[in-house]
C-alpha cells in the first residue's frame, strides 16, 4: 500500500461514509451531500443489538432488496454500536437520517415498504426524542441523549461497517500511521502524546507519552506493544463495542506505538467471551496485512510490524498488566511485581507498550489533528474525553463518551434520561470492583481522575452503574466483594485471604448478626491490603467497602444496631407482616407461600408464622390489597 493508493480509496468511500454522520452534525448537511446511493440503512451488529435479533433484521432488508432489485441504489451497512443499547436493535436510514429503535423482522418489513420503496417515514417506529412535538423530525445530535457527547473514540462506531476497510480509510483511516512513518521521529510522536495529555484510559490514568518515552529508552533488540482488551468489570463494555465498530483504529494506533519505541511485533489480549470483537479483529487484521499496512516495510519504509490475537479465558485478573503479559506468554495469569515495570522488562523480558482499547482509540486523531485539540477538551489535569457505560436503574442503558469534566447530574438525568419509575437517584458506583460509590451530593463534581480519587472512587475502565433509592449500599459493597475473592489469582496473602474476611464481615452484618466493632475490623483489614497486596486487585479490592462505608455509615448502623435493611432488600433482616384492617381473608397468599408460612380462614385476618417464613416475597406480590408490608 503506497499513499497514492490509500488517498485513491479513501477519496472514493469518504462521500459514501460522509453520508452517516448525521449522529455528529446537521442533517441538512448530509442530505447536500448524499450521493453514490439514494438510501444507505444502517443497523447495529454490535453485541447488544445482534442478541436483541438485529441479524434477522438484516435478513429481512436483504430479502427486500432483492425482491425488489435495490441493490444499485440502497447499501445495507452493518455497523457497531450507536450506544443507545436500551433501544435496540437499531436501524437508521440516510440521508435522512430517521432513528428508528426496537426494531423487529415484522417492522423492518413494513420500513422497507413504505419507507425505503414508497418513501414515507414510518414515524411510528421511530426513536420517540427524535420526534417533535409537532410531528416533525430531528437530527440525533438535537436528542438529549447525543447532544452533550463528543465522539473521539467512538468516532466510528455506528457509522463505518467494520469489516470493510476501505470505509475505515474513508474517514482517513491510516492516514496518520502514513504522516508517522514518512514524517515524524520516534521523539515527535512521544512529543505530541504528551503535550496532548493523554492518560491510560484502563484505569491508572498514567500518561501515555510518558509510557511510551520509557519503552523507546529501554535498550533491546526486541520490544513489544499489546493491547488490553480483557476489558473485566462487571457491566463495563467500552473497550468491546470500540473493537467491533473500529477495530483498525486500534491496529493503526498499535503499528504508531510500535514505530515510536522500535517494536516489530504486536499482541491483542482479548476475552474469548468477545466473540463478534474478536472475529472483527481478525479480518480487520488480515485486510490491513494483504493490504500492505502492517507486515514489511509499511509504506515504503524500513519498518517492519505484526499484530496476532491471544485469547483469554475471562480471569479479572488478567486486566493487570503483568498478570495480562504473563498470560500471553502462556502461563498462569498472575501478577509479578513492580519494578521493574513493563516498559523496561514486559512481555518475554523484553520492553512492552501496554495501554487499553480506549487509549489506542483516541491516537490517530491525536496524530492528525494535533495535541492542542485533544488538550482542548477537558479539564487541566484530565485532558479529552471519557466513554462510559451506563447502566442499572437510568433509563437510557448504553454507551456515552463525553469531555472530562461532565458533572455525573449530567451524564444521569440529561444524557441518561433519569432514574426511572419516579425512584431518586442514590449513588453511582464507577471503577467497578475496585472502584467507589459517589453520593446524590456529589452529583454536580466534575468527573475526571483526581475529583473521582477525592471521592473514595476511581475512574477504572469507565463503567458507570446508577443505583437508586431501593438499593442497599451494603448489599452492593458484598457483590462486588463476591466478585474479587473469585477473581483473585490467589498469589499473595492479603488478597487471597484479606477479601474473604471482609466478605464475611458482610455476611455477618447482612444477615444481623454484625457488631459495632465489625466496622473498625473493615477499615484496619483494608488499610493492611491497601499497603500489602502484590497488585492493583487486592490493593483496591475494599474500595467498595470503604467509599459505601464513608457515605452511608447509616446503613451499616442500621443492619448492625437496629437489625433492618432501609432499602428492604437483605432478606434476613426482612420481616413481611399482614394488616388486619386491609386483609380480606381471600386466601390468595396463603395458597402461593411456598413454605406454608401463612396461616388463616376464608374471610378472617391471616397470620405470617415469622419461623417459617423464607422472605421470598410471593405473598406481597400476590396480595391485590396491599395488606402485606415489608419491614
Amino acid at each position: 500500500m503506497n499513499i497514492e493508493k490509500l488517498n485513491e480509496i479513501r477519496k472514493e468511500y469518504k462521500p459514501i461514509v460522509d453520508v452517516r454522520t448525521a449522529i455528529h452534525t446537521n442533517a441538512k448537511l448530509v442530505e447536500d451531500q448524499a450521493h453514490h446511493y439514494e438510501k444507505q440503512i444502517v443497523v447495529c451488529a454490535g453485541t447488544g443489538c445482534h442478541s436483541s435479533g438485529s441479524k434477522k433484521v438484516s435478513d429481512v432488508i436483504e430479502a427486500s432488496m432483492q425482491a425488489n432489485k435495490l441493490e444499485e441504489k440502497v447499501l445495507l451497512v452493518k455497523t457497531g454500536c450507536f450506544g443507545l443499547c436500551a433501544l435496540g436493535p437499531v436501524v437508521i436510514v440516510y440521508p435522512e437520517g430517521v432513528f428508528y429503535s426496537q426494531v423487529t423482522p415484522e417492522h423492518m418489513e413494513t420500513i422497507m415498504n413504505d419507507h425505503i420503496i414508497g418513501g414515507n417515514v414510518v414515524k411510528e417506529l421511530l426513536y420517540e426524542d427524535t420526534v417533535n412535538e409537532d410531528g416533525t423530525i430531528k437530527s440525533l445530535q438535537e436528542t438529549d441523549f447525543y447532544n452533550k457527547q463528543h465522539r473521539v473514540s467512538l468516532r466510528n462506531c455506528g457509522v463505518i461497517n467494520p469489516e470493510i476497510i476501505e470505509e475505515y480509510i474513508g474517514t482517513d483511516g491510516y492516514q496518520a500511521l502514513h504522516k508517522v512513518v514518512t514524517e515524524m521521529s520516534p521523539d515527535d510522536v512521544i512529543d505530541v502524546m504528551k503535550a496532548s495529555g493523554l492518560r491510560g484510559r484502563g484505569g491508572g490514568g498514567f500518561s501515555t507519552g510518558q509510557k511510551w518515552m520509557f519503552a523507546k529508552a529501554s535498550e533491546s533488540n526486541q520490544k513489544y506493544v499489546c493491547c488490553n482488551a480483557d476489558e473485566g468489570d462487571p457491566g463495563a463494555f467500552m473497550d468491546r463495542s470500540i473493537l467491533e465498530g473500529d477495530p483498525h483504529c486500534i491496529i493503526e494506533a498499535m503499528a504508531i506505538a510500535a514505530y515510536t519505541i522500535g517494536a516489530n511485533q504486536g499482541f491483542v489480549y482479548v476475552r474469548a467471551e468477545y466473540p463478534i470483537a474478536v472475529n472483527r479483529l481478525q479480518i480487520a487484521i488480515d485486510q490491513a496485512r494483504d493490504s500492505g499496512i502492517i507486515g514489511k516495510n509499511i509504506f515504503g519504509t524500513d519498518f517492519d510490524f505484526d499484530i496476532e490475537i491471544r485469547l483469554g479465558a475471562g480471569a479479572f485478573v488478567c486486566g493487570e498488566e503483568t498478570a495480562l503479559i504473563t498470560s500471553i506468554e502462556g502461563n498462569r495469569g498472575e501478577p509479578r511485581p513492580r519494578p521493574p515495570f513493563p516498559a523496561v522488562k514486559g512481555l518475554f523480558g523484553k520492553p512492552t507498550v501496554l495501554n487499553n482499547v480506549e487509549t489506542y482509540s483516541n491516537i490517530p486523531q491525536i496524530i492528525l489533528k494535533g495535541a492542542d485539540w485533544f488538550a482542548s477538551m477537558g479539564t487541566e489535569t484530565s485532558k479529552g474525553t471519557k466513554v462510559f457505560a451506563i447502566g442499572g436503574k437510568i433509563k437510557n442503558v448504553g454507551l456515552v463518551e463525553v469531555p472530562m469534566g461532565i458533572t455525573l447530574r449530567e451524564i444521569v438525568e440529561e444524557i441518561g434520561g433519569g432514574v426511572p419509575n419516579g425512584k431518586k437517584f442514590k449513588a453511582a458506583q464507577t471503577g467497578g470492583p475496585s472502584g467507589g460509590c459517589i453520593p446524590a451530593k456529589n452529583m454536580d463534581v466534575p468527573i475526571d481522575y483526581d475529583n473521582l480519587i477525592k471521592l473514595g472512587s476511581m475512574m477504572g475502565s469507565g463503567g458507570l452503574i446508577v443505583l437508586d433509592e431501593d438499593t442497599c449500599m451494603v448489599d452492593i459493597a458484598k457483590f462486588y466483594l463476591e466478585f474479587t475473592v473469585e477473581e483473585s489469582c490467589g498469589k499473595c496473602t492479603p488478597c487471597r485471604i484479606g477479601t474473604k474476611r471482609l466478605y464475611e464481615i458482610l455476611e455477618k452484618i447482612t444477615s444481623g448478626n454484625g457488631e459495632m466493632e465489625d466496622l473498625d475490623k473493615i477499615e484496619e483489614l483494608s488499610q493492611h491490603m491497601q499497603k500489602s497486596s502484590l497488585c492493583a486487585l487486592g490493593q483496591t479490592a475494599a474500595n467498595p467497602i470503604i467509599s459505601t462505608l464513608h457515605h452511608f455509615r447509616d446503613e451499616y448502623v442500621a443492619h448492625i444496631v437496629d437489625k433492618k435493611c432501609p432499602a428492604g432488600v437483605c432478606k434476613e433482616l426482612l420481616e413481611y407482616t399482614i394488616d388486619a384492617e386491609k386483609c380480606i381473608g381471600c386466601t390468595a397468599c396463603k395458597r402461593k407461600c411456598p413454605t406454608d408460612a401463612i396461616s388463616g380462614e376464608v374471610k378472617q385476618v391471616h397470620v405470617i408464622d415469622q419461623e417459617k417464613c423464607i422472605k421470598c416475597g410471593v405473598c406481597m406480590d400476590t396480595c391485590k390489597f396491599n395488606a402485606i408490608s415489608r419491614g
